[in-house]
C-alpha cells in the first residue's frame, strides 16, 4: 500500500465501525416501542439509531443526526450571513430580573424551566433571548445609526416546559434554534430587514427541498406588531392553517374569525384548511424591547433614538424531523438531499460468495471516489457487515436513505467492471463503469 493509498483512509468510513444502535430488524421490539411512538419520525429516526430517548422531550442526538444538523447549521450559517448576519453565543442561563423587567417571567407561566443558584439568585433555562440580546446591546452605549442594522444570531439549545412532549423531535423539552435579533433606525428600515430575513428563509428551504407556506400568525407572548409562521404541511402537524386558492394569501386560524372562509386578500378564493408543522417564525417587535432595556443609537441629527427590533426563529431539530416526517415512506428514511449524513453507500459481496474476490475492489473503489470527487471526502461509506447477504444491508441502505448506494456484485468481475448503483431518491437503478459512476456523482451538491 502507498502513501496515498494510506492518507485515503482518511476519508472512509465503515458501517461496522459506527455507534448507530439501529433496531432495524428487530421486528418484536419494533412493535413493543412503537407504543411510545406517535410519529413517523419518531420511529423511523429510533429504529435507525439516529436519536435515542433520555426522558420525557429530550433525546440523545447520536452521530449520523450530529452529521445531519451541522450540514443544516452550515446551510443556515450561509443564508443568515449573506444577509449581514453575525453569529455569537449567549448563556442558556438568564437572569430572572431581565424577564421581570419584561414582564415576561409572569407571562410564559410554567413553559419556563426556573431554578435558583446557591446565593438565592433565580434563573430561567432560555427559550428565546430577547431580553438578553437587548440588554446585551444596550450595554455597549450608544451605537451610531452607521453600524445598522445589526443582525446577530446564534445557534444553540432551548428549553421549554411542554406539558405533553411528543411527536420526537417534533416536540420536545429541550432543542436547537437558530434565533436572530435585529435592531434597525427606522420601522421603514426595520420593515426591510424582515422582509429580508423572510426571503433568506424561502432560500433556504427550497434549498433544501421542502414546500413551506409563509402564514400570517399570533404574535403570542413575544410580542411585536407583526408575526409570520412558515409552516411544512403535513397531516401529523399540530397548527390549523387557512389557504386561498386564488392567490397567495395564507394565515394561522388563531389569527382569523370563526368560522370564516372568505379570503380577506382576493375577496374571490375560499379559504381551505389544512395542517401544518411550524419550522419557522418571525416577529416585528418595534421597540417593545428596546424601550424597556433602552437600546438606542444616535440618528443623522446626533440624538439618541431609540432602535426597530425584529426577531427570528428557525427550528433546527424542528426542520430536521420534519423533513424526515414529510419525504419519508413508513419503512425508509428519505432526506433532503444536503442533509443525507452520508452522499454514498457501497456494499461489497458477501464473504464467501462467488465474487468474494471483487470485495478489494469495492473497498478500493469506495476510497477512489473521495479523492476523484474531493467534495464527496468523508461522504462515503462502505458497508464492510460482509458476513450479512447483499439483501440484507440494501434493505437497512433503503432505509437510512443514503441518496446514492453501490453495489459491487457480478457486473463488477468482468473484464470492464460495472457497478448497480441505486438512486434512492427516484429508484432508478443503473450498471455503470467506474468513470461513469464518478460522472453521475459528479452533480452531487454537498455543503
Amino acid at each position: 500500500m502507498n502513501q496515498n493509498t494510506r492518507s485515503l483512509f482518511h476519508f472512509l468510513t465503515r458501517v461496522s465501525h459506527l455507534f448507530q444502535p439501529s433496531n432495524l430488524r428487530d421486528v418484536g421490539q419494533e412493535k413493543r416501542a412503537q407504543v411510545d411512538m406517535t410519529c413517523k419520525s419518531q420511529r423511523l429516526m429510533q429504529q435507525a439509531g439516529l436519536i435515542h430517548p433520555s426522558n420525557p422531550g429530550c433525546y440523545y442526538y447520536l452521530p449520523a443526526t450530529v452529521r445531519s444538523m451541522e450540514k443544516l447549521v452550515r446551510l443556515i450559517d450561509q443564508e443568515m450571513q449573506g444577509i449581514g448576519g453575525q453569529k455569537l453565543d449567549m448563556p442558556s442561563l438568564c437572569s430572572a430580573e431581565l424577564w421581570r423587567r419584561s414582564e415576561r417571567w409572569d407571562l410564559m407561566g410554567k413553559e419556563l424551566f426556573r431554578l435558583r443558584d446557591r446565593h438565592g439568585a433565580e434563573y430561567c433555562l432560555g427559550p428565546t433571548h430577547e431580553e438578553a440580546v437587548t440588554e446585551l446591546l444596550a450595554s455597549q452605549g450608544t451605537l451610531s445609526y452607521r453600524q445598522l442594522p445589526l443582525l446577530l444570531y446564534q445557534i444553540t439549545r432551548k428549553f421549554r416546559d411542554e406539558p405533553k412532549p411528543r411527536f420526537g423531535l417534533l416536540r420536545g423539552r429541550e432543542f436547537y434554534m437558530k434565533d436572530m435579533y435585529t435592531f434597525d433606525m427606522s420601522e421603514e428600515a426595520a420593515y426591510r430587514t424582515y422582509e429580508s430575513v423572510c426571503q433568506a428563509y424561502t432560500r433556504l428551504f427550497s434549498r433544501l427541498g421542502l414546500c413551506i407556506v409563509q402564514v400570517h400568525a399570533d404574535t403570542g407572548n413575544i410580542g411585536g406588531k407583526l408575526s409570520h409562521e412558515f409552516q411544512l404541511l403535513a397531516d401529523i402537524g399540530e397548527d390549523r392553517l387557512l389557504v386561498c386558492g386564488s392567490c397567495s394569501f395564507s394565515a394561522n386560524v388563531e389569527t382569523m374569525e370563526p368560522g370564516q372562509t372568505d379570503c380577506p386578500q382576493c375577496q374571490e378564493g375560499t379559504l381551505v384548511e389544512s395542517k401544518g408543522i411550524e419550522v419557522g417564525h418571525t416577529f416585528y417587535l418595534g421597540t417593545k424591547y428596546s424601550c424597556i432595556f433602552n437600546a438606542t443609537f444616535n440618528n443623522t441629527q446626533n440624538k439618541p433614538a431609540v432602535t426597530e427590533m425584529g426577531c427570528f426563529g428557525l427550528g433546527v431539530t424542528r426542520i430536521l424531523a420534519a423533513a424526515i416526517e414529510v419525504m419519508s415512506t413508513e419503512e425508509a428514511i428519505r432526506w433532503p438531499a444536503l442533509l443525507a449524513p452520508y452522499q454514498v453507500c457501497v456494499l461489497p459481496p458477501k464473504r464467501g460468495s462467488k465474487v468474494d474476490e471483487v470485495a478489494g475492489l469495492a473497498e478500493e473503489l469506495a476510497l477512489s471516489l473521495g479523492e476523484a470527487l474531493p467534495r464527496l471526502r468523508g461522504e462515503v461509506v462502505l458497508d464492510d457487515r460482509t458476513q450479512m447477504t447483499i439483501g440484507k444491508r440494501l434493505k437497512d441502505a433503503s432505509r437510512l436513505g443514503y441518496p446514492y448506494v453501490v453495489v459491487v456484485g457480478q457486473k463488477a468481475a468482468e473484464e470492464t467492471p460495472r457497478f448497480e448503483v441505486i438512486c434512492q431518491q427516484t429508484g432508478e437503478t443503473t450498471f455503470l463503469s467506474r468513470d461513469g459512476l464518478v460522472d453521475l456523482l459528479r452533480c452531487v451538491e454537498t455543503v
